[in-house]
């Protein structure tokens, strides 16, 4: 190598030389970072020798030396170097630099939790820097009472009316398997506590050898997964966040707003039973595009959620019984326990020993003792079903619906308050209570989306059978005509003989799921690409025909810009029909998608008609009486309506929230969110405290003239969006040369197809590959492309709309969170990096349509610095700045390697410097494995179509990019 390694500065140093000063007193990041590498780097050498280490070191020196100065001809030197490199070797480098990646994050949020409790030992709840992403709730409630003159009592009202439902989906974005996952949380551990005030030497030198253990670790495991996850493993990776953070985060949560309402004056506690925080779930019950979302995988996930819920409650009971040994307590709980201790003793053999131990002096112990054994028995029973064995036990001995469960608990609740014990009612008692509320006996309620052509499928098979004609060509009056004199009849649709294609058959059979399994194991009802309201009632004709007994709340949603715009004439039709006003007792859900919309026109038209959506869905719910939940289909990236959870909901239009809440936490976001028990406690208090915020202080309106000015500005955006990504002709084929899209699939990191249609463009392709592939090359198309067209063209027009944007940016929440975001996107993105993948796999007669889009970005960014009257990109987030920063030499180094080996995988004759072809496909497991040089593992063999361990090379750069950009779904 070049250098050696006594004359290469240490990690420390450079990192030093690279980053920007510290940004805080508190700012500790760059120290944090350089542990772990330099830790890091012991381990490589250890592991791999010297010359591996210095191949790492030289990669981040050159792609240091690059971000310094964008000079290509670095890339350049950095290419030659990793294409020089025995296939085995480029496995390691790139596992190497994606593993610095992930310890680059985990540092960067133990930094996040440092800052956050100095600032709340000093009581500091936000500064300037992060008031735009962080949300205290005890800030917020704070600054209601005191700066907009709300009364405390107002505030606790409005509180314990809200709802926020959080849904976790199983989108494949997540691409850091759990195991690792886990590994990473032992690490972010490890370090924080090594920088404990109080810590001795000796548990200073524990601590770090085990650091180094867990690095270890965590880099030995093999990060690729294998086979695709099917929907079951997805639900179980999903389910795990509540073991984990959330189960027990969510009482000590509420025990904070307690504190908090008890700092403002209010002595009351939010009760047990107000619907706060709700969580549901798209696992194993969104069939849209994925075939392996069947009937049964729903009732299987069902009876696993309930599985897990009693298995928790059963878990925790046994803690309570022995907190409350007590024995005064009312008569109406002392009958209760003398009535099951008599009959328990006399009816069943198993309960003996336990209630030999447990006097009837102790009423409280025996009242939840039967709890107890009624929660085991649950337990049982679904893991009977869950096994498909026929149970033993019958279902009167097991919980079947929530008030079975809180009625004894409310009971002990009540009774040690009226004997004075109430400090006791108010500790684990409570906080059982709260739980049970929350998560119910199903632990989430499952949804179930489909698409709304499907059960126009199933109707044209009954109209077919009954020989009436063929539902699918009606009309909408006709079709709605016989919908409702249908629903509004008594007699069956259909029987058993209805002939049914397998299509048909598999949206009769989940009907049927819902009709077996307990309502509360299921939320909504879900309809994608809904246009009108004979969709919704096809639902309500199904559910009804399927002998559904509590039917499921069914939600229209609306994606497309198209659909989008024509969703409040759909609504209001919808809610002009008699017998479905009836039905909905005065509420309505409606779902708005941020993914499609966004493939559809682009981020700038997408969002405008989004906030546009929103306020005339709103005027229609008004006008008819109905009370609307808007459900916020939002992704991870900008692109897919993604960015900081507190930004998101206080630019929504004034009374699109009002205290009603769901949005879905897709992919990776689930676990920045709820990873560890302080991001949890985070996640929790942002959306509180924003929508708490959203409906006592809604956000203002956009003046008349701002609107004017969206509405010309989105004509153009979407115009050029549609011009290049739907009209060019080329532009498809330019796409999938210029990006990894089409190896998206080898990284088995979802259950469904990246395609609706196996065939097809861009319109075919699903959002999140699309932004997928344009993140991994840090050219972030989709999100920016649009937006310099639709400002050049106002300016143009009249330079005094540049002040007029200025202005909105300033004053309107809206615009200035849609600036923000892509202003952050470009932060993270680089021209230059675009341009190599250009190179190296474009064809060179697309090069210059290439070099016309990055010069499109350049002048993008110029004119979004000069709406945000900003000199550099982030100068208002100095340390979002300088986290991008220390990592933009990580990232670059995967670019290169990425953009290589593709042109390696894609074109056979490239091979730069590299031995004979070799026999098999070394994979990363082989190295892991074996503590042979990589180089070993492998025999010549000249007829291999490309050198071995390309596949493994590749996935760990996208894995790795996916961790350094971090919003990537």
């Amino acid at each position: 190598m070049a250098r050696s390694l006594e004359k290469m500065a240490s990690i420390d140093a450079q990192l030093r030389l690279l980053a920007p000063g510290k940004v805080s007193e508190d700012d500790k990041l760059i120290e944090y970072d350089a542990l772990l590498l330099d830790r890091f780097m012991d381990v490589l050498q250890d592991l791999h020798g010297d010359d591996i280490r210095e191949t790492v070191m030289e990669c981040y020196e050159l792609s240091a030396e690059y971000e310094g100065n964008r000079d290509p001809k670095k890339l350049e030197e950095l290419g030659n170097v990793l294409t020089s490199l025995d296939p085995g070797d480029s496995i390691v480098i790139a596992k190497s630099f994606s593993h610095m990646l992930n310890l680059a994050n985990l540092a960067e949020e133990v930094q996040i939790a440092y800052r956050r409790r100095n600032k709340l030992k000093k009581g500091v709840f936000a500064d300037e820097n992060s008031a735009t992403t962080e949300s205290d709730f005890e800030e917020t409630i704070k600054r209601l009472v005191v700066d907009l003159k709300k009364s405390p009592e107002e505030v606790f009202d409005a509180l314990k009316n809200q709802t926020i439902d959080l849904v976790f989906t199983a989108h494949p974005t997540q691409s850091v398997r759990r195991s690792l996952l886990q590994k990473h949380g032992r690490i972010r551990n490890c370090l924080a506590q090594l920088y404990a005030k109080d810590i001795t030497p000796d548990d200073k030198q524990e601590l770090d050898e085990a650091l180094q253990r867990e690095i270890q670790a965590a880099f030995r495991t093999d990060e690729i997964r294998r086979t695709p996850p099917t929907p079951q493993d997805e639900m179980r990776a999903g389910m795990s966040y509540f073991h984990e953070t959330i189960w027990k985060g969510v009482p000590k949560f509420l025990r904070r707003i307690d504190t908090a309402l008890k700092n403002i004056g209010i002595n009351e506690r939010v009760p047990y039973n107000a619907p706060l925080i709700q969580f549901s779930s798209w696992m194993g019950g969104d069939r849209d595009g994925n075939p392996r979302v069947t009937p049964e995988v729903t009732r299987d996930v069902c009876l696993l959620a309930r599985l897990m819920a009693a298995n928790l409650y059963y878990s925790q009971i046994e803690e309570l019984m022995f907190e409350l040994s007590m024995w005064r307590c009312t008569d109406e709980l002392r009958s209760r326990a003398e009535e099951l201790h008599r009959n328990s003793r006399r009816d069943a053999k198993h309960y003996i020993e336990f209630w030999k131990q447990v006097p009837p002096t102790e009423p409280y112990r025996v009242v939840l003792g039967d709890v107890r054994d009624k929660l085991y028995q649950t337990r049982e029973r679904s893991r009977h079903l869950l096994t498909n064995t026929i149970s033993d036990i019958p279902e009167e001995a097991t919980y079947t619906n929530i008030e079975q469960f809180l009625e004894p608990l409310e009971l002990c609740y009540r009774s040690l308050c009226a004997c004075g014990d109430r400090p006791v009612a108010d500790g684990s008692l409570l906080d059982f209570l709260r739980q049970v509320s929350t998560f119910g006996l199903s632990l989430v309620r499952v949804d179930i989306r489909q698409e709304s052509d499907r059960h126009t499928d199933v109707l044209d098979a009954i109209t077919n059978h009954l020989g009436i004609g063929s539902y699918r060509d009606w009309s909408e009056e006709r079709r709605q005509e016989w919908l409702l004199s249908e629903l509004s009849g008594k007699r069956p649709l259909f029987g058993p003989d209805l002939p049914q294609s397998e299509e048909v058959a598999d949206v009769l059979n989940t009907f049927h799921v819902l009709a077996e399994l307990p309502a509360d194991n299921f939320g909504a009802y879900v309809i994608s690409m809904a246009t009108s309201p004979s969709d919704v009632l096809a639902v309500e004709l199904l559910q009804r025909e399927c002998h559904v007994k509590q039917p499921l709340r069914v939600v229209p949603l609306f994606e497309k810009l198209a659909d989008l715009e024509s969703a409040p004439a759909a609504l209001a039709r919808l809610f002009s029909i008699d017998w479905y006003r009836n039905r909905i007792d005065g509420k309505q859900e409606v779902m708005i998608g941020y993914s499609d919309s966004g493939k559809d026109a682009g981020r700038f038209s997408a969002a405008w008609q989004l906030y546009k959506a929103q306020e005339d869905l709103i005027k229609v719910a008004k006008e008819y009486g109905i009370k609307l939940t808007m459900f916020h289909g939002r992704g991870g990236t900008v692109g897919r309506g993604g960015g900081p959870t507190h930004l998101a909901i206080l630019s929504q239009p004034p009374e699109t929230v009002h205290g009603s809440l769901r949005v879905t936490v897709q992919g990776e976001v689930i676990e920045q969110s709820f990873g560890e028990e302080h991001l949890c406690f985070r996640t929790l208090q942002r959306f509180t405290a924003a929508t708490l915020e959203h409906g006592m202080k809604p956000p203002i309106s956009p003046k008349p003239e701002w609107r004017t000015l969206m509405d010309e500005m989105a004509v153009v955006a979407t115009e050029e969006y549609r011009s290049i990504v739907f009209q060019e002709p080329r532009f498809v084929e330019y796409f999938r040369r210029a990006t990894p899209e089409l190896e998206y699939g080898r990284m088995n990191i979802g259950s469904r197809p990246s395609k609706r249609k196996p065939s097809g463009g861009i319109e075919s392709l699903r959002a999140i590959p699309w932004i997928f592939a344009w993140t991994q090359t840090r050219f972030h198309l989709p999100v920016w492309l649009g937006f310099g067209a639709a400002f050049k063209h106002i300016i143009q027009k009249d330079v005094r709309n540049l002040n007029m944007l200025q202005e909105m940016y300033n004053e309107w929440p809206f615009f200035r969170v849609t600036i923000d975001l892509v202003e952050m996107v470009f932060a993270k993105g680089d021209p230059g990096i675009a341009a190599l993948y250009d190179k190296l796999l474009v064809s060179e007669d697309l090069w210059s349509f290439g070099e016309k889009l990055r010069n499109n970005y350049e002048e993008t960014k110029s004119l979004l610095l000069q709406i945000a009257n900003h000199k550099d990109l982030l100068e208002g987030d100095p340390h979002l700045k300088q986290r991008l920063r220390l990592r933009d030499s990580y990232i670059t180094a995967l670019n290169v390697c990425q953009a290589y080996t593709l042109k390696r995988i894609r074109d056979p004759s490239f091979h730069v410097k590299l031995r004979p072809h070799l026999s098999k496909e070394i994979m990363l497991k082989d190295i892991l494995e074996s503590n042979k040089p990589a180089a070993e593992l492998v025999q010549l063999n000249p007829a291999s179509d490309y050198a071995p361990g390309l596949e493994d090379t590749l996935i760990l750069t996208m894995k790795g990019l996916a961790a350094g950009m971090q919003n990537t779904g």
